[in-house]
């Protein structure tokens, strides 16, 4: 048997993709009477489902709003509303003025609901989240980030020439490398986490090595650096050892760093580095990727 929230779950996947059709489908997409369906749903939703729908509809409305210049008499069929008066009736009465006159001063998108639902833009659901994120959950995204990011700036750098690889980068502000190049830069974003997986192992460390890697050993060293890198920062998070000394034997004097104090000037570094190419990947006409959409890197293995 199916459980009430495996049904409801299956309910607002099939919500998702069919939120601007009739319950008929719905139902017959999860092979379920609309009666059946409705039951399920308000059991585990705390609303039925027709009325959770007309809530997203109109909070995807209020994003059309704020973020488009359509008419409001198409936001208003778009949002299955057959006149402008009946949505304007409606949008108010959620949002508390009329949705012109919201338009000029927004104030929230979402609607007040019991399962806690949401329309989230640009065009999916949001459910309300199963358990709470913590600082150190957090500091392992920003790291798992780092390293999607690392891989994408790479495989960027592939449509590039040599030429284009090794041009020296101009930037209006100084950094923190010298003779910076695409391919110099990216060396020391993947060589940084190997840098540190050695100062963590007490290892030395060949700076020399870094230079002029092609971009399918970066790739290679990415894959194996990266991982190590994460697993041991979650290995010191899960014992409670990010105030724990180290001496990085790396330096050319060794130095004495906290682990926590080591992710951050990580994290920081990089995010200088990760600027840098962005910036002369603008330059080469190369501009899908931005600062690394959260959305798209939320979902994204590291």
């Amino acid at each position: 048997m199916t459980t009430a929230a495996d049904t409801f779950a299956e309910f607002l996947a099939t919500l998702a993709e069919t939120l601007d059709l009739g319950g008929d489908e719905r139902a017959r997409r999860l092979h379920l009477s609309r009666f059946h369906l409705a039951r399920v749903v308000s059991a585990a939703g705390g609303e039925p489902p027709e009325r959770m729908r007309r809530r997203l509809l109109l909070e995807r409305a209020a994003y059309r709003l704020l973020t488009g210049d359509e008419q409001v008499v198409d936001v208003a069929f778009e949002a299955g509303y057959g006149s402008h008066e009946a949505f304007t009736r409606a949008f108010a009465r959620e949002y508390g003025t009329a949705p012109s006159r919201w338009r000029q001063h927004p104030t929230r998108t979402q609607i007040e609901g019991p399962s806690g639902v949401h329309f989230h833009p640009p065009g999916s659901l949001r459910l309300p989240t199963s358990r709470k994120v913590t600082p150190m959950d957090l500091m392992t995204r920003m790291i798992e980030h780092h390293v999607w990011l690392t891989g994408e700036l790479i495989d960027r750098a592939s449509r590039l020439s040599d030429e284009q690889l090794d041009a020296p980068i101009e930037v209006p502000i100084g950094t923190i490398d010298c003779d910076m190049t695409i391919r110099s830069v990216l060396g020391r974003l993947v060589g940084q986490l190997a840098q540190w997986n050695a100062a963590v192992d007490q290892r030395s460390y060949d700076w020399d090595q870094e230079r002029g890697k092609s971009l399918s050993t970066l790739r290679r060293e990415l894959a194996e650096e990266g991982p190590a890198f994460l697993e041991q920062v979650r290995t010191t998070i899960d014992e409670g050892r990010l105030d724990d000394t180290f001496v990085d034997v790396t330096c050319e004097t060794p130095r004495v760093f906290t682990y926590g104090g080591m992710v951050a000037h990580v994290l920081t570094f990089a995010a200088v580095r990760r600027l840098v190419v962005l910036g002369a990947f603008e330059n080469h006409g190369i501009t899908d990727l931005e600062a690394g959409d959260p959305m798209e890197w939320m979902g994204a293995p590291a």
